[in-house]
């Protein structure tokens, strides 16, 4: 889920992508972000950037999609972000 580290905040999630809406689900297994957009080039890579920029108010660029790049399962590093603020958005 979420872990602080000297670069930032890392997250891991789930990625569902061609969903009906955007969404953060907190589940037992972690975290599942709904994305509307489609998994072709890189489009629901970006619109789930977006998306969290949006929900948790952090400018894109602070944003860095680490691991999982073509996969469903994704690490992302948020810079310069507070995990305290962070897990009261998700929660």
């Amino acid at each position: 889920m979420l872990k602080e580290t000297k670069d930032g905040i890392i997250l891991t999630l789930r990625i569902s992508p061609n969903a009906s809406k955007n969404e953060i689900i907190k589940e037992d297994a972690g975290i599942k972000v709904k994305i509307t957009a489609q998994p072709i080039d890189g489009k629901a890579n970006k619109a789930l950037i977006e998306f969290l920029s949006k929900q948790f108010k952090i400018p894109k660029s602070y944003f860095e999609i680490i691991r999982g790049e073509t996969s469903k399962d994704k690490t992302i590093l948020i810079k310069n972000a507070d995990i305290n603020y962070l897990l009261n958005i998700i929660n």
